[in-house]
């Protein structure tokens, strides 16, 4: 069989080929609801598919979006990458996913990658993008949206969450347990790094202590990201004499490393150690006990990112500050902070 081509479509539906192009496209000129639904209904007819490598050489842009994430097996970047995805398909995209396993090499492998196969835009998650990575940026002249992390290395627009008032909150709820003071499992940056969600969950626990007149001294403890090497930390921490009463981690998933270790340590939670945390990843409501921590909108975070990836009106509009898409972030209440 003869391939269908669009000048077929044309024809059957008794329009021009251009007329076909933006229904096939949504734009960039409207199209008269009748008209179209004689267009689709002849695309339909003939079984009619674009060509999208001639569609993408055209116009030196494909229907992808590229995303690059620290770690997609961390139940945070899985979900946020999945919300990613969604939203790029409400908008005719698809998403092509790389792994930068937070290295600089990887990172830029990536973004190379992606950029030399004329993606429509990049949505970078980014461990703190390296000199060489923000001149590959720079040199692509790419759409490219920061997405939870906003370093001072790349001026590009960002959607992130309040990372700082969010962990705030959830120190200030502990405290409010009457708990002489609240540690904190942090990253394991020796210098804080601008910019970076866990260092900002680290400074929100430092404001609630400092509202509360409490000592920071001592008590905050480097943590890798994951459950399994925070379990190891938790289980040393937590086999101390004088370990704490009430504990805020800034990730989930050391949260669940934590619960781990303080089952295997019999020590009770909440009883005798109240726990909240940062992401609220869809497993935190099925731990033991379910586990008290800071939500941010990812699906609202996706979309705009998304959004601001394929609108260059968007992205470039306002200053830098203006250009910082900050989502609010609450306190989700459930058992391993004391209450219920």
């Amino acid at each position: 069989m003869a391939k269908v081509t669009r000048d077929d479509v044309a024809r059957l539906a008794g329009t021009s080929t251009a007329v076909v192009s933006y229904v096939i496209n949504n734009g960039p000129r409207p199209v008269a609801p009748a008209t179209r639904e004689r267009v689709l209904a002849a695309i339909k007819e003939l079984g009619y598919r674009p060509d999208r490598v001639a569609q993408a050489m055209a116009s030196r842009r494909t229907d992808l979006i590229g995303l690059i994430v620290p770690d997609a097996r961390q139940p945070f970047f899985a979900e946020m990458a999945h919300a990613v995805e969604q939203a790029a398909a409400e908008r005719g995209k698809m998403v092509l996913v790389g792994n930068s396993d937070y290295l600089d090499e990887r990172e830029v492998h990536y973004l190379r990658a992606f950029l030399g196969m004329r993606v429509s835009g990049l949505i970078l998650i980014s461990q703190g993008p390296s000199e060489t990575a923000a001149m590959e940026i720079d040199a692509w002249d790419a759409r490219i949206v920061l997405m939870h992390r906003r370093p001072d290395a790349i001026d590009d627009v960002a959607v992130v969450t309040d990372d700082v008032g969010g962990a705030q909150l959830a120190t200030r709820h502990l405290l409010e347990h009457g708990h002489p003071y609240v540690a904190c499992l942090g990253g394991t940056e020796v210098t804080p790094a601008v910019g970076d969600p866990v260092t900002d969950h680290v400074e929100g626990w430092r404001r609630a202590m400092r509202e509360a007149g409490l000592s920071l001294e001592g008590r905050l403890f480097q943590a890798p990201y994951n459950r399994y090497d925070a379990y190891k930390v938790a289980l040393e921490l937590l086999s101390r004499p004088d370990r704490p009463s009430a504990l805020m981690c800034a990730t989930d998933d050391q949260a669940i490393g934590v619960l781990r270790a303080a089952r295997e340590l019999r020590i009770d939670v909440p009883g005798e150690l109240a726990v909240a945390a940062f992401d609220d990843v869809k497993e935190a409501a099925l731990t033991d006990p379910p586990l008290t921590t800071v939500a941010s909108d990812r699906q609202a975070m996706a979309r705009a990112a998304v959004d601001l990836v394929l609108d260059d009106s968007l992205r470039f509009a306002g200053s830098r500050r203006e250009r910082l898409k900050q989502f609010p972030s609450r306190l989700v209440i459930r058992r391993s902070c004391g209450c219920g």
